[in-house]
């Protein structure tokens, strides 16, 4: 049984996903972004550039973790309920999955970073990309 949807009317195949994912993954990303440059601000004036940096280098594993993850969800062809569970099962996946890689790679080859700062500022965007679940579509 397909979906259908009244956006598209007579479409052969369609992704229940991009459209449903548009509004909320736009949000969750405009909110990662600001919470890195305050991060990034704070560090700056309460230590050094090095810990900004390190807090810009914190968030953007996270959103780009976020935007791999939206382009997975994206390629979805939902044909029924399990398969909507399968893909933003398979989409957070490659969301933590990069993320721990991309995270492993700048603490092993980015000696200068202030893991704190860099640590919170991932944690914090993480949690902000978790909440785009309750941004309404509409």
């Amino acid at each position: 049984m397909r979906y259908t949807f009244s956006a598209l009317p007579g479409a052969k195949r369609s992704s229940a996903m991009r459209r449903a994912l548009r509004r909320p993954i736009r949000t969750a990303l405009m909110w990662q972004v600001a919470a890195t440059a305050l991060i990034a601000v704070t560090a700056a004036i309460a230590a050094d550039m090095a810990s900004a940096l390190s807090a810009v280098v914190g968030g953007g594993v996270s959103v780009i973790a976020g935007l791999a993850s939206a382009l997975v969800a994206s390629f979805s062809n939902a044909q029924s309920a399990g398969g909507v569970l399968a893909g933003a099962l398979r989409a957070e996946a490659v969301r933590l999955g990069l993320a721990l890689l991309v995270l492993w790679l700048v603490l092993a080859n980015y000696p200068g970073t202030a893991v704190g700062v860099f640590l919170a500022a991932f944690v914090v965007t993480m949690l902000i990309f978790s909440m785009a679940f309750f941004v309404r579509d509409y």
